[in-house]
């Protein structure tokens, strides 16, 4: 009979522990301005938003999808927050959301991929 309500215990106790584990890995959409056609292979732009992007503490991977004007975020909660991956966005000198470009950031842009 201890046996089994021992058993019965840690099968709840461990049911209780999994359900409050915190989802680590996210996906976010952010939306931005993309002004030129071709920021992904832009020399200075795309190579810079490369380097910057996978920069960010805890950002595993990104997609740029020009046309929607999207970047889709995979990212690990532990390490790094939506806030924080939309600053670094804007400081790069492109929109996240609701946070506009930082005007240093546009300012480091081609001309091409500036907002007019």
């Amino acid at each position: 009979m201890k046996n089994s309500l021992l058993l019965i215990f840690f099968s709840l106790f461990t049911i209780v522990l999994s359900a409050q584990e915190v989802k680590k890995n996210q996906k976010a959409i952010i939306k931005t301005n993309i002004v030129c056609d071709h920021c992904q292979e832009c020399e200075t732009c795309g190579g810079n938003f490369k380097s910057n992007m996978l920069k960010i503490k805890g950002v595993k991977m990104y997609e740029l999808d020009e046309k929607n004007m999207t970047i889709t975020v995979f990212y690990n909660t532990q390490k790094t927050n939506l806030d924080t991956i939309k600053g670094a966005i804007s400081k790069m000198g492109y929109d996240a959301d609701d946070i506009k470009a930082d005007a240093s950031g546009v300012s480091q842009l081609d001309d091409c991929c500036k907002k007019v």
